[in-house]
Formats: C-alpha cells, structure tokens, sequence
C-alpha cells in the first residue's frame, strides 16, 4: 500500500493501530478494515482568465462501503496529496459510525490554491473536478459535502454539473448546498454548533459554568468563526483567534462580532488590529479555560501538548493532536479531551439530514434540525464517557475504539465478496 504516504496518513494509521491493539483485532483483519476500498487521481484542466490551459490534479478516496455509501467532503488546498485525503476518509469512517450513519467515509479535493483563482476559473475548476468524478459518486456510491476551500457555491455547482450529465435534478448527490438548491437549514452553522453543545456538556461534567468561562480558537474559517460567535453567545469571553494570515490576543475579551464583520468583509483576518496582534506560535499554549483548534492537522505536537493551559481541548478539526501528543493527553487527566471524531461530527451528522431530506424530498424547520442534531451527538458524547469510565482508557481511545468495532462487526456479518 505505497500510495498512501505522508506524515497525516502515518497518523492516522497509528492511531488505528492502537485501536486494533485495544480491541485484540488479529493481524490478518488490519488491513482490510484501514486501507482505503479505492483510490481515484484525476487530471482537471482549466482555461486560465490571461488564456493559459493549466493542470490541476484532483483525487477522491473511499476508505469502504460497508454500511452505505460513503460520505465526505471535498477541499481546495494547495498542499493536497492522497495520503492526506485517504487519512481523512478514513476518519470519517470512525466519525460516522460513532454517530450512527448509514455511511463509510470518503474525502476528495484539488490541489490548488482558490485563493488564487477567479471566480470564473473557480467554476470552471469545479465543474471540471466533478465531471471527472462522475463514473464514481452517486446518491447511493459516494456523497460529496464542502470542506477547507469550498463552500456553498462549489456544491451548487458539483450537483448542476452531475444533474446535466442525469438529464435531471439530482439534489441528493451533494450536500452543504445552498437552500434554494436543496440545501437544509442549520447545515453551514452545524459543525460549529455541534462543537459548542460539546462544549457545554463536557463543562457539565466538569461542574463548571460555560458563562464566564475564556477561549482560544485557532482557525476562523466556518467551524471557528461559528464556533467563537456560539460561545460569545452562551457568555464565554474569546481571548484569541487566528487564521492562516493574523493572530489576535487580548486577556478582556475580543470584539467577535467585529471580527466576523471584518473576515467577512475582507475574507481573512489580517488588518483588523495591530495593537491586538500576537504570536501564533504561542497561541495555543496561553491559558483559557476552552482551546479550540479548528484549523488544520497535526498542529499539537507532543512538546506542545505538555505545555497546554486549558481545561477543555475541543477538537474542531480534524486530526489537530498527534499521536505522540495523546501519549502526553493520557497523563494528564485535568485537560477534558472532546476527540475530532465527536467533536466536529455536527457537519456529516447534518449533511445526513441534507441527504434524507433531498432523498424523500420532503424538508425540515431548522428548530427540526437542530434538535435532531443534538440528539444524535448527546448519543455519541454519552456512549464515549460510558466507554471511557468502563474500560478506564482516554476519550479518543473509546471513541475510536466504538467507531472501529461498528466496521469490523458490519464488515463481519457481511463476509467478504466472493
């Protein structure tokens, strides 16, 4: 399995490895369960605006379809390779297990950088990404949803292009779509909100009041700025906030509805203050009572995780802590771990709502979604805590531990073909 390379796939595949030790899985049954059902690279080229033809190269992967098609999103990045998108299929698999979907995880993208795209050209490119897709996703084979570099308008557009190659409307191959194209409500703010309802729980049990509490959230893409704007609006004081281009700290408290008005206005952070401006390497390690890491993978290393002044770390992202930082994790017991499994699981839980919805053609309000979204994540929370106390081992141990058995049991009863 040499295609999958690189130090996210690496991650992952050491995760699963101490869970399949957790769980006694024998040695022949490994690989099935972690690589990848298929792997697809494909070229897109586009008619740049100054009329240069360039190559972008596009990938999907789906870790496996054992219980229904797979499902995930699909994100523009300019450092994009396989072994990050078969990492984070593979992730998804646990995530929806954990919660309870019908889906085995997928993830795809473009590397590329959209920032430095037209809009016109953005089109053109995502267009041709999904054209190319089009002999390996469906409604029930693979479900595309919007990730790092994409939004609404790019789902729009992969569900126009798959509907004129169908000759009809087909909602249900995408979700995270506009709502006048299918979309739900609830689905662009569903990550966010999921991550805070954990949040709150995970302060329940600590016997803390959310109100008055303090965060840092790093990322203020559409989980991290919905996730700080949620928190404002429960009573918690945002200390610090960044993105790929500022860093902003300050101990009283920032304005965060002036910093979504400004990242809204200007697409990032950079220029809301000087005075405010900070070091992002040392971002994570200020006390707060809540960290949020909601940017990219990997950005708490062992080293760090030993220097972390938070009582909450609420993993928005995904896969933001090594493995060699959960070692450190594990010996200290006072840092309330939300793993990104269950932390960040609003989005797919919601986008399943999206699909159903498309699927039976029939939509619901959004206190309808919500409400629905908080119970399946109350069922993961509480089914992580009882398996965390029972067998004594972190929360990631036993969220993955759930998410990983679910597939290996379907994978069990169904046998394997032919």
């Amino acid at each position: 399995m040499t295609i999958y390379t690189g130090p996210v796939f690496d991650m992952a595949r050491t995760q699963f490895q101490r869970i399949a030790d957790h769980l006694d899985i024998p040695a022949d049954e490994r690989d099935r369960l972690l690589y990848p059902k298929r792997a697809v690279t494909v070229s897109c080229p586009i008619h740049r605006d100054d009329g240069r033809t360039e190559v972008f190269e596009g990938y999907r992967v789906q870790h496996h379809l054992t219980l229904g098609p797979t499902k995930g999103g699909t994100r523009f990045s300019p450092a994009l390779d396989i072994g990050e998108v078969a990492a984070l299929a593979v992730w998804m698999s646990w995530k929806c297990a954990l919660a309870g979907l019908p889906y085995g995880g997928a993830k795809g993208g473009v590397a590329v950088d959209p920032r430095a795209l037209s809009l016109r050209e953005l089109e053109a490119l995502s267009r041709r990404y999904m054209q190319e897709m089009i002999p390996f996703v469906g409604a029930h084979t693979d479900v595309m949803a919007p990730d790092m570099g994409t939004n609404e308008q790019v789902m729009a557009w992969f569900m126009d292009t798959y509907s004129m190659h169908r000759g009809h409307t087909v909602t249900e191959i995408v979700t995270g779509k506009p709502v006048a194209c299918g979309g739900t409500l609830g689905r662009r703010e569903a990550t966010g909100n999921g991550v805070v309802y954990l949040i709150a729980r995970a302060m329940e049990r600590l016997g803390v009041p959310l109100a008055g509490t303090t965060a840092i959230v790093q990322g203020f893409g559409n989980v991290g700025s919905v996730t700080a704007q949620a928190l404002m609006a429960r009573g918690v004081k945002v200390i610090g906030v960044s993105d790929h281009t500022a860093c902003y700290f300050d101990r009283h408290g920032l304005d965060v509805p002036a910093l979504l008005r400004h990242a809204e206005a200007r697409g990032a952070l950079a220029g809301f203050s000087s005075e405010l401006a900070a070091d992002p390497a040392t971002l994570l390690t200020q006390p707060c009572d809540i960290l949020v890491p909601a940017a990219l993978e990997r950005v708490i290393g062992g080293q760090m995780a030993a220097q972390l002044q938070c009582r909450v770390l609420a993993e928005a992202a995904n896969g933001p802590t090594t493995p060699d930082a959960d070692l450190v994790l594990e010996q200290r017991p006072e840092i309330f771990v939300i793993p990104d499994i269950l932390c960040n699981a609003g989005g797919v839980i919601v986008s399943y709502f999206e699909w159903v919805q498309d699927l039976q053609q029939f939509f619901w309000d959004a206190d309808e979604v919500n409400t629905k979204l908080n119970a399946v994540l109350e069922r993961a929370f509480q089914a992580v805590m009882d398996r965390a106390a029972q067998r004594r081992v972190a929360h990631r141990t036993a969220a993955m531990a759930i998410g990983v058995a679910k597939v290996r049991d379907a994978k069990a009863k169904r046998g394997l073909f032919p």
